[in-house]
């Protein structure tokens, strides 16, 4: 299969959509996300506006996902991890390479890499309040 770079909201929705996959069946991460989400054809559109709106700078994306998280990891006492953000990461690495190439693509890994260490530390310092 020849693959070519993120272009457009359908490509965004096989990229989140394909990684959610992966997500939802892997054992570590899978609980987090299984326990919480009831609707995911809802939760798939959401981050596919969340992606989309990142990688192609449109405002459509109106939620907050540094709120989102930090409520996660309270709800699961306190009990997310650098190791959690890891595996988060390399997962959609991994779906990103499966599926495309190009600069889009490039653009999604790194902006997954700032988003990771920025709601990460982020975690960390709400529960220091």
């Amino acid at each position: 299969m020849d693959k070519k770079d993120i272009k457009t909201r359908e490509d965004v929705f096989l990229l989140v959509s394909s990684f959610y996959t992966k997500i939802r069946k892997d054992t570590v991460l899978g609980p987090f996300f299984n326990e919480l989400i009831k609707d995911w054809d809802a939760h798939i559109d959401n981050l596919t506006d969340f992606w989309e709106s990142s990688l192609f700078l449109k405002t459509r994306y109106l939620g907050n996902p540094l709120d989102v998280h930090v409520k996660v990891d309270k709800e699961n006492n306190h009990s997310i991890t650098e190791q959690h953000f890891g595996l988060w990461l390399n997962l959609w690495f991994e779906t990103v390479n499966e599926l495309f190439e190009g600069d889009y693509a490039e653009n999604a890994k790194h902006r997954a890499r700032k988003m990771g260490t920025f709601l990460y530390l982020k975690i960390f310092e709400a529960r220091q309040q």
